[in-house]
């Protein structure tokens, strides 16, 4: 493959990079080229959104079908924080392939470590894979059926995660570009003097600071100084009792986040109880899934405030 194609990425650097910016009159208004990766030459972009706050999902192995089984089962991370989403359609008579190579070999000189990356039949399920997870993604059907014309990177550097996807379509080749740069939402780290004050005067505590992998009730590290504010509350105010409830988003099936928010809410009281000596007789465990949402689910920052641990004074 030759050289001529490869100056369509400038230098990756971790958050920054120095180039000059070009004005593309095709572009939708208001859109750009992201500062990590820039765009194949003569690409346009027809689609551009950014979200403060969002949820990406990097793909980490095979998708070989659209069925709801394998999309369901597919190996997947998910990553929060600014996400940035551009779609480029590339010029006609260009091949998915190359464009495709271009962007492999330049995250790979700018010591991107790749994830995943896959082709063809063992990606045949890519498309309905990004619609059901990554859903800034827009209009990702309009490209050929033939999954000889799919391809896919995973990569991650210094806290920037990429979902990138090459797919063939009749006009050109189109790319569907990802990244999330990590951070945390700013909800607050929860104190003790809080708590209190809001069971006083609502009855109730949405709780932030404890987190969990995604589809799993394992109580992360992280979670230790909210955990720990809690208990210093339990302990400051021994006459109390309280319910400890877990909320889930909408995402996934309502059995499933049942059990899934129940499970949860039981693994916080245990580390409760067995790390910071708190009395398993005054904690209660409930789970109601996705049935009390405290905002819309329809966005990512409605749905991460809906994934919540609740401490209710009984």
């Amino acid at each position: 493959m030759g050289t001529r194609f490869m100056g369509f990425i400038r230098a990756l650097v971790p958050f920054m990079v120095l180039f000059a910016l070009q004005v593309h009159a095709q572009d939708v208004p208001g859109s750009r080229d992201h500062p990590v990766v820039s765009r194949y030459p003569g690409s346009h972009i027809y689609h551009y959104t950014v979200k403060e706050f969002e949820r990406l999902y990097l793909l980490l192995g095979p998708v070989r079908s659209s069925s709801d089984k394998e999309i369901s089962e597919a190996r997947r991370e998910r990553l929060e924080g600014k996400v940035t989403v551009i779609q480029y359609q590339c010029p006609k008579g260009r091949s998915a392939y190359e464009v495709f190579r271009n962007y492999v070999e330049a995250f790979q000189k700018a010591n991107f470590r790749i994830a995943y990356k896959g082709e063809g039949k063992e990606i045949a399920g890519i498309r309905k894979f990004l619609h059901e997870y990554n859903t800034l993604f827009w209009n990702i059907f309009a490209t050929r059926d033939d999954p000889n014309g799919f391809f896919h990177l995973s990569a991650k550097r210094d806290g920037v995660g990429i979902s990138l996807t090459v797919l063939d379509s009749y006009d050109g080749p189109k790319v569907f570009l990802g990244v999330v740069e990590a951070k945390e939402m700013e909800l607050g780290l929860i104190t003790a003097d809080t708590i209190r004050q809001k069971l006083k005067e609502e009855g109730h505590v949405a709780i932030y600071g404890i987190y969990f992998d995604f589809g799993k009730a394992d109580v992360k590290p992280e979670s230790e100084p909210t955990l720990r504010e809690i208990a210093k509350f339990l302990k400051d105010n021994p006459e109390i009792r309280v319910y400890i409830v877990g909320h889930t988003d909408n995402i996934g099936g309502l059995d499933y986040n049942m059990e899934l928010s129940r499970r949860r809410a039981e693994n916080v009281a245990k580390e409760l109880v067995e790390k910071y000596g708190i009395q398993k007789e005054r904690l209660k465990t409930f789970g109601v899934g996705p049935l009390a949402p405290i905002a819309s689910n329809d966005t990512e920052e409605g749905r991460a405030k809906n994934r919540r641990v609740e401490i209710v004074k009984e």
